[in-house]
């Protein structure tokens, strides 16, 4: 085992202080200088001042298995014109320790990857080797180190691999030496920096190192139940599988307090819907053999779960947070949300496509709303269904309120349009948009996969409300007449608005609380084979 003395323990004390202290103290880590001076020194006499392009080349011969990170350590020094990134004078810098130290506790940022050669660069950090690295070979390991940190952290998947399955969200433009620029300037950018990574990204790491903490500390403990002769559990059932349940909402946050009382009472019903809530339950106060097996599904899966979505976090710009209007679509939980100048100004149910026509994960911009609209049937439906109900009952479109246009059939206006009374159009090559349904019936499920791909909301007038409520030419009642169902009416939007579509199986909430969501298309299963396979290739 190396030895890293007490330098460890200082640097790990620093960034303890970072997490929860103030991050831009920087008089804390000018006091730590000295803390730092001295103690990485080489074991050579002349003083490296520049790296050139021939030493590079060579250390990838050297050092093939980091040969992946050539290119962009290759820009490193183009910009920074061959001047030396990690060392004062002889010594290695103090910003190298301090990322040598958020290195080695990676999985903080939920990346299970290693670095080759890291027995290396473990070596430059202790103090107790004598037999040290040239230079040139410390220099270039720790940008090689920077880079694998970097792409882990900040960038993830590339761009490629992610239209490959099928991600199509906007991604991230960055550039490795800009990022590295504002580190060296504000070291504590590397515990926190919103303007690098989606705030959401943090809310997860937080939940992650709590979840750890309860696997460390055994509080995930099986609920025993005999599922044989299972009953369904209702308040004020008694038993000690209540006391069980109870702990285990108490450890999750669910409950403040863990009272240890063997009866199902109102204090652990508000714990119930609270839980059922995050896991996007129907709301009642009934737990069924089906709620206890979720309830013991091994906390190492929860643990994966948060990391694979802090891993589709670093995919997403982290401005995207900051505009002043857009609507957020996450498949897994079926929710809807409509976000304007930083508030939620509305929250609806969906439901999304099947497993046959799975929603797509993309992002357009909305540029109209349609009241009271046509359907055009897709042809794959005409196809596949249309056409033998017609040959069975010949009066079936008339029935249905349809007609042929043109050698398509389109379903009129009205109350029973599949699309409702209103849809929401953006352009895009996959022929998805908002609409509003006759079937409200089906908001009732749990599990709500039952389109062609299209996102059927809830609250779909309440969200034309909601956009055009600063609008003079849409007051309400304008909008009523525009929704009867007698004419199809176009509102042209005189701003555009972005709409993201995205997949999200954990999701975690202004106050800190985590949802988890059913992985309904087996995304989830796809991406960690991805990250976690052993055949995969070093990132």
């Amino acid at each position: 085992m190396r030895n890293f003395t007490s330098l460890s323990v200082i640097i790990a004390f620093s960034f303890l202080m970072f997490s929860f202290g103030s991050v831009n103290d920087e008089s804390k880590l000018k006091n730590e200088k000295t803390v730092f001076e001295g103690v990485f020194k080489t074991n050579n006499n002349a003083s490296l001042s520049a790296i050139d392009a021939e030493s590079i080349n060579n250390f990838y011969k050297k050092y093939p298995k980091l040969k992946t990170y050539q290119k962009d350590v290759e820009d490193l020094y183009k910009k920074k014109e061959y001047n030396l990134i990690w060392y004062d004078d002889k010594n290695v810098s103090e910003f190298g320790a301090l990322l040598y130290e958020k290195v080695r506790l990676l999985s903080e940022q939920g990346v299970k990857a290693k670095m080759p050669y890291m027995e290396l660069v473990d070596d430059v950090f202790n103090e107790n080797v004598s037999n040290k690295l040239p230079q040139t070979d410390t220099e270039l390991l720790l940008s090689n180190m920077y880079v694998f940190y970097a792409s882990n952290v900040y960038s993830g998947v590339d761009p490629a691999t992610l239209k490959k399955i099928g991600w199509y969200l906007p991604t991230k433009n960055i550039s490795y030496t800009r990022i590295l620029d504002s580190l060296m300037a504000d070291p504590a950018r590397l515990n926190k920096d919103e303007n690098l990574l989606f705030g959401q990204y943090y809310k997860l790491q937080a939940v992650l190192q709590r979840y750890r903490n309860i696997e460390k500390n055994n509080q995930w403990k099986k609920i025993q139940i005999d599922s044989i002769n299972y009953k369904d559990l209702k308040p004020f059932d008694s038993g000690a599988v209540i006391a069980q349940i109870r702990e285990r909402l108490f450890f999750v946050g669910d409950l403040a307090q863990n009272s240890k009382s063997h009866v199902y009472d109102e204090e652990m019903m508000a714990g119930i819907l609270k839980y059922k809530k995050r896991y996007g339950l129907k709301l009642n106060y009934t737990l069924t053999k089906e709620h206890i097996d979720q309830m013991n599904e091994p906390i190492g899966n929860r643990i994966r779960t948060i990391m694979l979505n802090m891993e589709r976090c670093r995919w997403i710009p982290a401005k995207l947070a900051n505009a002043q209007e857009y609507l957020m679509v996450n498949i897994p939980s079926f929710k809807l949300v409509y976000i304007k100048d930083g508030k939620y100004n509305l929250v609806s149910d969906v439901f999304v496509g099947t497993r046959m026509t799975e929603t797509v994960i993309f992002s357009g911009m909305m540029d109209r709303i349609v009241f009271s609209p046509y359907w055009y049937v897709p042809q794959s439906i005409i196809k596949n269904e249309l056409k033998l109900k017609m040959a069975e009952d010949k009066n079936y479109l008339a029935d249905h309120n349809m007609e042929w246009n043109g050698g398509n059939v389109r379903q009129k206006p009205g109350p029973k349009n599949s699309l409702g009374l209103v849809k929401f159009m953006f352009p895009n090559p996959n022929d998805i948009y908002l609409h509003d349904t006759p079937a409200k019936s089906l908001f009732e499920f749990e599990k709500r996969i039952f389109s062609h791909g299209c996102i059927n909301v809830k609250e779909a007038k309440g969200l034309a409300l909601a956009i055009l409520k600063n609008d003079p030419d849409w007051p309400e009642d304008k909008i009523d007449k525009a929704m009867s169902g007698e004419k199809e009416t176009t509102c042209m939007l005189k701003t555009k608005i972005p709409i993201y579509i995205g997949y999200f199986t954990a999701w975690v909430n202004d106050n800190g609380e985590i949802g988890f969501y059913p992985d309904v298309y087996d995304r989830d299963k796809r991406l960690d084979k991805l990250l976690y396979s052993d055949s995969v290739a070093l990132k």
